[in-house]
Protein backbone atom coordinates (compact mmCIF):
# COMPACT_ATOMS: atom_id res chain seq x y z
CA UNK A 1 0.00 0.00 0.00
CA UNK A 2 2.92 2.68 0.73
CA UNK A 3 4.58 1.45 -2.09
CA UNK A 4 1.66 2.26 -4.51
CA UNK A 5 0.96 5.89 -2.52
CA UNK A 6 5.10 6.46 -2.86
CA UNK A 7 4.29 5.93 -7.06
CA UNK A 8 1.46 8.02 -7.11
CA UNK A 9 3.64 11.14 -5.28
CA UNK A 10 5.94 10.43 -7.98
CA UNK A 11 4.35 10.34 -10.73
CA UNK A 12 2.52 13.49 -10.16
CA UNK A 13 3.02 15.83 -12.38
CA UNK A 14 4.01 19.69 -11.04
CA UNK A 15 1.75 20.85 -13.23
CA UNK A 16 -0.24 19.98 -10.61
CA UNK A 17 0.71 22.49 -7.66
CA UNK A 18 -1.53 25.25 -9.35
CA UNK A 19 -4.53 23.61 -7.98
CA UNK A 20 -6.57 25.82 -5.06
CA UNK A 21 -8.84 24.23 -2.88
CA UNK A 22 -13.02 24.99 -3.39
CA UNK A 23 -12.94 27.58 -0.31
CA UNK A 24 -16.43 28.06 -0.82
CA UNK A 25 -17.37 24.40 -1.26
CA UNK A 26 -14.84 23.80 1.97
CA UNK A 27 -17.11 26.53 3.83
CA UNK A 28 -20.48 25.62 2.46
CA UNK A 29 -20.59 22.31 2.16
CA UNK A 30 -18.11 21.64 5.42
CA UNK A 31 -17.40 23.81 8.19
CA UNK A 32 -20.55 25.86 8.67
CA UNK A 33 -22.98 23.24 8.24
CA UNK A 34 -20.84 22.06 10.96
CA UNK A 35 -20.26 24.58 13.02
CA UNK A 36 -24.15 25.21 13.24
CA UNK A 37 -25.11 21.03 14.08
CA UNK A 38 -22.79 21.34 16.80
CA UNK A 39 -24.16 24.68 18.13
CA UNK A 40 -28.05 23.00 17.49
CA UNK A 41 -27.10 19.99 19.67
CA UNK A 42 -25.59 21.43 22.31
CA UNK A 43 -28.19 23.75 22.90
CA UNK A 44 -30.64 20.48 23.00
CA UNK A 45 -28.31 19.52 25.31
CA UNK A 46 -28.70 22.23 27.60
CA UNK A 47 -32.59 21.83 27.14
CA UNK A 48 -32.29 18.39 28.52
CA UNK A 49 -30.09 18.86 31.36
CA UNK A 50 -32.46 21.43 32.31
CA UNK A 51 -35.36 19.26 31.83
CA UNK A 52 -34.14 16.24 33.72
CA UNK A 53 -29.99 16.50 35.20
CA UNK A 54 -30.21 12.89 35.94
CA UNK A 55 -27.37 10.67 33.75
CA UNK A 56 -29.67 8.41 32.28
CA UNK A 57 -32.38 11.01 31.00
CA UNK A 58 -29.26 13.53 30.15
CA UNK A 59 -26.69 10.59 28.40
CA UNK A 60 -28.62 10.82 25.14
CA UNK A 61 -28.63 14.56 24.60
CA UNK A 62 -24.59 13.88 25.01
CA UNK A 63 -23.86 11.36 22.93
CA UNK A 64 -25.93 13.64 19.77
CA UNK A 65 -23.21 16.47 21.17
CA UNK A 66 -20.39 14.33 21.24
CA UNK A 67 -21.10 13.15 17.87
CA UNK A 68 -21.68 16.56 16.74
CA UNK A 69 -18.12 17.86 18.14
CA UNK A 70 -16.97 14.68 15.94
CA UNK A 71 -17.45 17.03 12.73
CA UNK A 72 -15.93 20.10 14.12
CA UNK A 73 -13.10 19.03 16.57
CA UNK A 74 -10.58 19.15 13.29
CA UNK A 75 -11.11 22.83 12.73
CA UNK A 76 -8.52 23.93 15.77
CA UNK A 77 -8.17 27.33 13.36
CA UNK A 78 -10.27 30.76 13.26
CA UNK A 79 -13.14 30.58 15.93
CA UNK A 80 -12.42 27.38 18.00
CA UNK A 81 -8.45 28.41 18.24
CA UNK A 82 -10.02 31.62 20.27
CA UNK A 83 -9.77 31.85 23.97
CA UNK A 84 -8.71 28.42 24.58
CA UNK A 85 -11.99 26.78 23.27
CA UNK A 86 -10.31 23.79 22.18
CA UNK A 87 -9.48 22.99 25.59
CA UNK A 88 -12.70 24.02 27.62
CA UNK A 89 -14.81 22.46 25.15
CA UNK A 90 -12.62 18.94 24.92
CA UNK A 91 -10.04 18.74 27.21
CA UNK A 92 -8.55 15.08 26.57
CA UNK A 93 -5.74 13.83 26.16
CA UNK A 94 -5.66 14.19 30.67
CA UNK A 95 -2.46 11.51 31.24
CA UNK A 96 -2.31 13.66 34.35
CA UNK A 97 -6.21 12.97 35.57
CA UNK A 98 -6.41 16.92 36.08
CA UNK A 99 -10.05 16.83 35.16
CA UNK A 100 -11.41 13.95 37.73
CA UNK A 101 -9.19 16.10 40.22
CA UNK A 102 -10.81 19.25 39.41
CA UNK A 103 -14.18 17.59 39.51
CA UNK A 104 -14.08 16.24 42.45
CA UNK A 105 -12.69 19.20 43.96
CA UNK A 106 -15.79 21.07 42.95
CA UNK A 107 -18.06 18.46 44.00
CA UNK A 108 -16.54 17.96 47.42
CA UNK A 109 -16.76 22.48 47.77
CA UNK A 110 -19.66 22.53 46.63
CA UNK A 111 -18.66 25.61 44.54
CA UNK A 112 -21.64 27.99 44.09
CA UNK A 113 -19.90 28.84 40.25
CA UNK A 114 -22.01 26.04 39.13
CA UNK A 115 -24.97 28.98 39.69
CA UNK A 116 -23.39 31.56 37.90
CA UNK A 117 -22.57 31.06 34.17
CA UNK A 118 -20.50 33.57 33.87
CA UNK A 119 -18.14 32.66 37.00
CA UNK A 120 -18.20 28.93 35.87
CA UNK A 121 -16.43 29.85 32.63
CA UNK A 122 -13.45 31.04 34.42
CA UNK A 123 -13.45 27.56 36.34
CA UNK A 124 -10.50 25.28 35.27
CA UNK A 125 -10.90 23.79 31.44
CA UNK A 126 -10.38 20.43 32.69
CA UNK A 127 -13.38 20.75 34.96
CA UNK A 128 -15.28 21.97 32.32
CA UNK A 129 -16.56 20.62 28.35
CA UNK A 130 -18.09 17.18 27.04
CA UNK A 131 -14.69 15.12 29.25
CA UNK A 132 -16.16 16.81 32.45
CA UNK A 133 -19.80 16.46 31.60
CA UNK A 134 -18.96 12.47 30.51
CA UNK A 135 -16.95 12.00 34.12
CA UNK A 136 -20.42 13.73 35.43
CA UNK A 137 -22.73 11.13 33.99
CA UNK A 138 -20.77 7.46 33.95
CA UNK A 139 -19.64 7.99 37.39
CA UNK A 140 -20.94 7.82 41.27
CA UNK A 141 -25.19 8.03 40.59
CA UNK A 142 -26.84 11.35 41.68
CA UNK A 143 -30.20 12.45 42.01
CA UNK A 144 -32.17 15.36 40.91
CA UNK A 145 -31.86 17.51 43.95
CA UNK A 146 -27.87 16.44 43.89
CA UNK A 147 -25.16 19.27 43.62
CA UNK A 148 -23.88 16.95 40.49
CA UNK A 149 -26.66 17.23 38.73
CA UNK A 150 -26.58 21.48 39.24
CA UNK A 151 -22.92 20.74 37.67
CA UNK A 152 -24.43 18.50 34.78
CA UNK A 153 -26.92 21.43 34.00
CA UNK A 154 -23.82 24.28 34.43
CA UNK A 155 -21.31 22.14 32.07
CA UNK A 156 -24.71 21.75 29.42
CA UNK A 157 -24.84 25.58 29.18
CA UNK A 158 -21.11 26.47 29.18
CA UNK A 159 -21.02 24.39 26.09
CA UNK A 160 -23.73 25.51 25.01
CA UNK A 161 -22.60 28.90 25.21
CA UNK A 162 -19.13 28.22 23.43
CA UNK A 163 -20.57 26.58 20.95
CA UNK A 164 -23.14 29.69 19.84
CA UNK A 165 -20.05 31.53 20.16
CA UNK A 166 -18.26 29.66 17.75
CA UNK A 167 -21.15 29.41 14.97
CA UNK A 168 -21.66 33.06 15.67
CA UNK A 169 -18.32 33.95 14.67
CA UNK A 170 -17.29 31.43 11.88
CA UNK A 171 -19.27 34.04 9.44
CA UNK A 172 -17.22 36.95 9.94
CA UNK A 173 -13.94 34.10 9.70
CA UNK A 174 -15.49 32.83 6.38
CA UNK A 175 -15.27 35.95 4.77
CA UNK A 176 -11.63 36.30 5.52
CA UNK A 177 -11.29 32.85 3.99
CA UNK A 178 -13.23 34.19 1.24
CA UNK A 179 -11.51 36.96 0.58
CA UNK A 180 -7.35 36.48 1.06
CA UNK A 181 -5.25 39.66 0.77
CA UNK A 182 -8.66 41.40 0.97
CA UNK A 183 -8.39 45.23 3.00
CA UNK A 184 -7.57 44.81 6.48
CA UNK A 185 -7.48 40.78 6.15
CA UNK A 186 -4.40 39.94 8.05
CA UNK A 187 -5.45 36.39 8.55
CA UNK A 188 -4.99 35.35 5.11
CA UNK A 189 -3.03 36.96 2.64
CA UNK A 190 -3.20 35.08 -0.38
CA UNK A 191 -5.24 32.10 -1.41
CA UNK A 192 -2.10 30.19 -0.82
CA UNK A 193 -2.46 30.81 2.82
CA UNK A 194 -6.07 29.47 3.06
CA UNK A 195 -5.32 26.08 1.43
CA UNK A 196 -2.29 25.86 3.88
CA UNK A 197 -4.63 26.48 7.03
CA UNK A 198 -7.23 23.53 5.40
CA UNK A 199 -4.33 21.48 4.49
CA UNK A 200 -3.07 21.48 7.96
CA UNK A 201 -6.37 20.73 9.75
CA UNK A 202 -7.07 17.80 7.62
CA UNK A 203 -3.29 16.51 8.11
CA UNK A 204 -3.39 17.57 11.60
CA UNK A 205 -6.78 15.69 12.30
CA UNK A 206 -5.55 12.43 10.77
CA UNK A 207 -2.30 12.33 12.71
CA UNK A 208 -4.42 13.05 16.12
CA UNK A 209 -6.44 10.02 15.54
CA UNK A 210 -3.36 7.71 14.96
CA UNK A 211 -1.53 8.96 17.57
CA UNK A 212 -3.80 10.10 20.53
CA UNK A 213 -7.20 8.31 19.45
CA UNK A 214 -5.02 5.46 18.88
CA UNK A 215 -1.66 5.96 20.20
CA UNK A 216 -3.16 6.69 23.50
CA UNK A 217 -4.86 3.21 24.55
CA UNK A 218 -2.21 1.68 22.78
CA UNK A 219 0.84 3.38 24.51
CA UNK A 220 3.76 0.47 24.40
CA UNK A 221 4.07 -3.49 23.86
CA UNK A 222 5.17 -3.61 27.26
CA UNK A 223 2.85 -0.72 28.79
CA UNK A 224 -0.38 -0.70 26.89
CA UNK A 225 -2.64 1.86 28.57
CA UNK A 226 -6.24 1.21 28.03
CA UNK A 227 -7.74 3.34 30.40
CA UNK A 228 -6.00 6.17 28.60
CA UNK A 229 -8.99 5.66 25.99
CA UNK A 230 -10.54 8.67 24.44
CA UNK A 231 -14.27 8.56 25.94
CA UNK A 232 -13.74 5.13 26.99
CA UNK A 233 -16.40 5.83 30.17
CA UNK A 234 -18.91 6.33 27.54
CA UNK A 235 -18.09 3.68 25.57
CA UNK A 236 -17.47 5.95 22.71
CA UNK A 237 -13.78 5.60 21.91
CA UNK A 238 -14.15 3.55 18.64
CA UNK A 239 -17.00 5.39 17.72
CA UNK A 240 -14.93 8.99 18.17
CA UNK A 241 -12.34 7.52 15.66
CA UNK A 242 -14.85 6.66 12.98
CA UNK A 243 -16.53 10.04 12.92
CA UNK A 244 -13.24 12.36 12.80
CA UNK A 245 -12.40 10.11 10.02
CA UNK A 246 -15.96 10.62 8.33
CA UNK A 247 -15.69 14.18 9.26
CA UNK A 248 -12.17 14.60 7.64
CA UNK A 249 -13.02 12.39 4.66
CA UNK A 250 -16.11 15.25 4.11
CA UNK A 251 -13.36 18.31 4.35
CA UNK A 252 -10.57 15.70 2.18
CA UNK A 253 -13.61 15.90 -0.63
CA UNK A 254 -14.50 19.49 -0.12
CA UNK A 255 -10.78 20.44 -0.68
CA UNK A 256 -10.53 18.60 -3.58
CA UNK A 257 -10.99 19.83 -7.21
CA UNK A 258 -10.19 16.62 -8.81
CA UNK A 259 -11.43 12.93 -7.78
CA UNK A 260 -8.89 11.44 -5.29
CA UNK A 261 -9.54 7.76 -6.06
CA UNK A 262 -6.51 6.29 -3.29
CA UNK A 263 -8.12 8.37 -0.50
CA UNK A 264 -11.44 6.87 -0.71
CA UNK A 265 -10.21 3.82 -0.82
CA UNK A 266 -7.92 4.43 2.32
CA UNK A 267 -10.62 5.69 3.87
CA UNK A 268 -12.76 3.28 2.78
CA UNK A 269 -10.41 -0.14 4.69
CA UNK A 270 -10.05 2.41 7.75
CA UNK A 271 -13.98 1.87 8.24
CA UNK A 272 -13.61 -1.58 7.10
CA UNK A 273 -11.13 -2.31 9.85
CA UNK A 274 -12.52 0.32 12.75
CA UNK A 275 -16.06 -2.24 11.97
CA UNK A 276 -14.60 -5.43 12.24
CA UNK A 277 -12.73 -4.46 15.36
CA UNK A 278 -15.38 -5.31 17.93
CA UNK A 279 -13.25 -3.43 20.97
CA UNK A 280 -15.59 -0.20 21.27
CA UNK A 281 -13.19 1.17 23.77
CA UNK A 282 -9.75 -0.64 23.33
CA UNK A 283 -9.61 -2.74 26.16
CA UNK A 284 -8.12 -5.47 23.69
CA UNK A 285 -4.75 -3.63 24.25
CA UNK A 286 -4.00 -5.54 27.01
CA UNK A 287 -3.91 -8.76 24.82
CA UNK A 288 -0.98 -9.22 21.81
CA UNK A 289 -4.40 -10.31 19.85
CA UNK A 290 -6.36 -7.36 20.83
CA UNK A 291 -3.59 -5.31 20.45
CA UNK A 292 -2.71 -6.18 17.00
CA UNK A 293 -5.98 -5.55 15.68
CA UNK A 294 -6.03 -1.67 17.29
CA UNK A 295 -2.41 -1.41 15.78
CA UNK A 296 -3.91 -2.62 12.17
CA UNK A 297 -6.65 0.30 12.42
CA UNK A 298 -3.33 2.64 13.11
CA UNK A 299 -1.54 1.27 10.44
CA UNK A 300 -4.86 1.83 8.26
CA UNK A 301 -5.39 5.60 9.37
CA UNK A 302 -1.69 5.84 8.45
CA UNK A 303 -2.38 5.19 5.24
CA UNK A 304 -5.35 7.20 4.81
CA UNK A 305 -3.01 10.41 5.49
CA UNK A 306 0.00 9.30 3.23
CA UNK A 307 -2.76 8.82 0.44
CA UNK A 308 -4.53 12.28 1.42
CA UNK A 309 -1.23 13.85 1.06
CA UNK A 310 -0.87 12.57 -2.66
CA UNK A 311 -4.32 12.98 -3.79
CA UNK A 312 -4.48 16.93 -2.22
CA UNK A 313 -0.94 17.57 -0.99
CA UNK A 314 1.19 17.21 -3.88
CA UNK A 315 -1.84 17.84 -6.42
CA UNK A 316 -1.86 21.03 -4.52
CA UNK A 317 1.82 21.68 -3.68
CA UNK A 318 1.11 22.11 -0.04
CA UNK A 319 2.84 20.78 3.09
CA UNK A 320 1.85 20.41 6.32
CA UNK A 321 2.22 23.47 8.90
CA UNK A 322 1.98 24.10 12.44
CA UNK A 323 -1.50 23.73 14.02
CA UNK A 324 -2.42 25.03 17.94
CA UNK A 325 -3.49 21.37 18.26
CA UNK A 326 0.32 20.22 17.76
CA UNK A 327 1.27 20.95 21.57
CA UNK A 328 -1.59 18.63 22.95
Amino acid sequence: MRALIAALIAALPLAATSAAADTERVLEDHILPAVTGFASATEALQTAARTDCTPEALRPAFHDAFDAWMGVSHLTFGPLEKDGRMLAIAFWPDSRGAGPRALARLIADEDAAVDDPAEFAEVSVAARGLFALEQVLYGAPYAADSYSCRLAVAIAADLDRMADDVAAEWPDHAALMRNPGGEGNAAYLAQREVDQTLYTALMTGLEFIKDKRLGEPLGTFDRPRPRRAEARRSGRSLRNVVLSLQALESLAHAMADQPIPASERAFDAAYTTAERLDDPVFAGVDDPTGRLRVEILQQKVSYARDAVQADIGVAMGLSQGFNSADGD
